[in-house]
C-alpha cells in the first residue's frame, strides 16, 4: 500500500496557531502519512471578480488537494461563536471549483479556541458548513480543545492525557475510512 496523503485545514492563518499545533498533532498521530498543510489565503469571494478574473490559482491548488488527498483533517478556532472567516471564505471558493473535490472525501473537524469549550459552536457550525459537499464526515471522537494556549508543550506536543487519547482514536478511525 502507498503511504496515503492527509491534508490538513487551520481555520487560522496566524504561524504559532493552537489549530495549526493541533493539526501537526494529528498528522502525528495518524502515523505514516504525507502531511500537507493548505494555504487558505485567499482574496474576498465575490461574484463580480470571479466573472471577471476567474478562481485564483490557490484555490485551484486547494481544491485539488482536497481531490488528492486521501483524508482531511480540518481545524477550526472559535471567533465570536462561529469558525473563522478566512475559512468560511476558503470552503466558499472551493464550492466554485469544478468537481466535487470533497464528495465522499474522509473528514474528521477539531476545534482550538482559548476560552473553556474548545471551539465547540464554531465546530458544530462547520459542521453544517460541509453537509452540502458531502465529504465522509466522522462523528467522534470530538476533540474541542479548550484553553488551547496552555495544552501545548514547549516542543508543541500535546499535554492533556485526555486530549491525545482522544484524537488518537480519532485518527485511527480516520485511518480506517481510507
Amino acid at each position: 500500500m502507498t503511504t496515503p496523503t492527509l491534508l490538513g485545514i487551520s481555520g487560522s492563518t496566524r504561524a504559532e496557531s493552537t489549530n495549526r499545533k493541533l493539526l501537526k498533532e494529528a498528522a502525528r498521530l495518524f502515523g505514516d502519512a504525507n502531511y500537507v498543510e493548505a494555504n487558505i489565503r485567499f482574496p474576498l469571494y465575490d461574484g463580480d471578480e470571479e466573472k471577471a478574473h476567474g478562481i485564483p490559482q490557490d484555490v485551484q491548488t486547494l481544491a485539488q488537494q482536497i481531490a488528492d488527498a486521501d483524508a482531511v483533517i480540518i481545524s477550526t478556532p472559535e471567533y465570536n461563536k462561529g469558525p473563522s472567516g478566512v475559512l468560511k471564505n476558503a470552503l466558499d471558493w472551493v464550492s466554485r471549483t469544478d468537481g466535487k473535490p470533497w464528495n465522499g472525501k474522509p473528514l474528521a473537524v477539531m476545534s482550538a479556541a482559548a476560552g473553556r469549550a474548545g471551539g465547540e459552536r464554531a465546530q458544530m457550525i462547520l459542521r453544517g458548513f460541509m453537509v452540502p459537499f458531502r465529504p465522509n464526515i466522522l462523528q467522534g471522537p470530538e476533540i474541542h480543545l479548550a484553553q488551547s494556549g496552555q495544552a501545548f508543550n514547549e516542543n508543541g506536543y500535546l499535554t492533556g492525557e485526555i486530549y491525545i487519547k482522544e484524537l488518537t482514536e480519532l485518527m485511527k478511525q480516520l485511518r480506517g475510512l481510507i
